[in-house]
């Protein structure tokens, strides 16, 4: 049995901000999904932008004008709460919740994690996984509140690792399984901690969503891990060596869309295929970029039809059928770019909420909305006060 426990807690006094220490690339389910408005609390007036740069944070409005600019220290990341309205952004003592409402607000509320890792938002349940301890922390986003933390419930997972977790909608709680040296698969526990199914066919288990009909999918090193009907069951990749690590999902739609990677020996942060996994056929199939185009982590989204969205190196936004692999649109945006040096470097990033597309160009620093249905750019802000690096929308 895994040890939880439910805690109503207050806002926290807030910690001098430093820089978050973090391990890995980020894993992400769909954003439309993640960072759609709620209507259980107030949302912002109108969709907002938030950006790190070094040394501060940033809030645009839709017309991406700055609204607010805070100071903070060296590199961090920002998720989308789940409730439409907050951002939780990753500090050296958990995740502290930025207010994107009418007058944004970093505010002084935090969820206490040893070295905050994932944010990962389900419906109105979102998880907050510890690396440093392995904790698992979940809470019901709609009851977020301004500086008022709701009510939380903390999982222990059986060692610290650089992990993730996702809660479902009969409270069943999907977790990753890992040691400080390596990761191999994830269990799922009940609401009571007791666990009812589990699978160690994942190596290097990272990235996860859910898809149609609430079927959790989890990347490996050599395919995917699926959990449908209280059942774990392994759909291989094409390749021998295949990693996904990074997945974005739709409730509409029953294939996984992520980055592959099939080459161990590969350097650079650059890619140049998409896994497109189709958790209700047990189909893997591999899409390939236009040639000599690349895309990193940050670089990829689904779109309003489901779409997979890739931002080239190339400067465009490429758009592929999601079922077949096959291209549909290409959309110039901003000027060719070279992939980082180091996986936290400010670089092109992607967003999508809606049928809009939100891209930062970090030579120019500015950041471009980009209409997905016509691939007009609607709006770009003025040059930004810093570089920007990590996205997120509400």
């Amino acid at each position: 049995m895994t040890t939880k426990k439910k805690t109503m807690r207050a806002a926290a006094p807030a910690a001098l901000l430093g820089a978050a220490a973090l391990a890995l690339t980020g894993c992400a389910t769909d954003p439309a999904d993640a960072e759609a408005d709620r209507t259980a609390t107030p949302s912002a007036d109108g969709t907002r932008i938030t950006l790190t740069y070094d040394g501060g944070l940033l809030v645009l409005d839709e017309d991406l004008r700055v609204v607010s600019d805070d100071a903070i220290d060296g590199f961090t990341r920002v998720n989308p709460a789940g409730d439409g309205r907050h951002v939780l952004v990753t500090v050296p003592d958990g995740f502290r919740v930025l207010d994107t409402a009418a007058d944004p607000a970093l505010t002084d509320a935090v969820f206490p994690a040893d070295t905050g890792g994932h944010a990962v938002v389900h419906g109105d349940r979102t998880a907050l996984f510890a690396d440093g301890s392995g904790d698992v922390t979940t809470f019901d986003n709609t009851a977020l509140d301004g500086g008022e933390l709701p009510e939380t419930t903390t999982t222990r997972s059986e060692a610290a690792h650089h992990g993730v977790a996702i809660e479902l909608e009969d409270g069943t709680l999907l977790t990753t399984i890992g040691t400080e040296e390596s990761r191999s698969g994830v269990r799922a526990l009940d609401a009571d901690g007791e666990e009812l199914a589990r699978s160690e066919a994942c190596p290097d288990v990272h990235g996860e969503g859910a898809v149609r009909g609430e079927v959790a999918v989890f990347g490996c090193t050599d395919g995917a891990l699926v959990y449908a009907d209280g059942a774990f069951e392994k759909i291989g990749a094409p390749t021998e060596y295949g990693r996904t690590g990074n997945l974005f999902t739709t409730d509409s739609s029953s294939v996984a869309v992520g980055d592959y990677n099939d080459d161990p020996d590969s350097e650079g942060y650059l890619l140049d295929q998409i896994a497109l996994i189709d958790a209700a056929t047990g189909k893997y199939s591999v899409a390939d970029m236009p040639d000599g185009v690349g895309f990193t982590f940050r670089d990829l989204a689904r779109g309003p039809g489901d779409e997979a969205v890739v931002l080239g190196d190339d400067g465009a936004l490429h758009t592929f059928d999601e079922t077949t692999g096959e291209p549909v649109e290409s959309f110039p945006v901003i000027d060719a770019w070279e992939g980082p040096a180091e996986w936290q470097d400010a670089h092109p990033a992607l967003r999508v909420a809606g049928d809009v597309a939100y891209v930062t160009d970090p030579a120019e620093r500015t950041v471009h909305a980009v209409d997905l249905t016509t691939g007009e750019v609607v709006a770009s802000s003025a040059e930004l006060p810093g570089v920007p690096n990590e996205i997120a929308v509400a």
